[in-house]
């Protein structure tokens, strides 16, 4: 069963702290999102990463913020427990990822369980 408007809204809210960690080059935002056992999956650079979410604060703490960040936020699918989010994000073109969020409603709080990204192709690094 579809849910309210208001529990797309709080999927949303949940999303920019995402957003607001690789904005700022800050991963503890992100870690309130995560749940500790979360997984990373993509490409970065023609290289397959895999495996914890911790690679992603990694990524975050490393790179910094960015001058010219732009993010949009798209709640795709909100269902009971599971919601689906997608996030365009970039850096003027230097460095460009779609996100997708996969999260569940534990404990009454929308968290994310897994994190799948793509590099967009105009950006990788060879």
């Amino acid at each position: 069963m579809r849910d309210k408007i208001k529990e797309y809204e709080a999927v949303a809210h949940a999303a920019e702290k995402f957003v607001k960690s690789v904005a700022e080059g800050n991963s503890e935002y992100a870690k309130t999102l995560f749940t500790d056992d979360a997984v990373l999956f993509g490409i970065l650079n023609g290289t397959v990463e895999r495996g914890s979410i911790e690679q992603f604060y990694r990524n975050v703490d490393t790179v910094g913020a960015g001058d010219v960040f732009k993010a949009r936020i798209d709640v795709l699918a909100v269902e009971e427990t599971v919601a689906v989010v997608r996030v365009e994000e970039g850096w003027g073109g230097s460095i460009d990822f779609t996100d997708f969020l996969l999260l569940l409603k534990l404990d009454d709080e929308w968290k994310c369980v897994a994190k799948a990204y793509n590099q967009n192709s105009n950006t990788i690094i060879k």
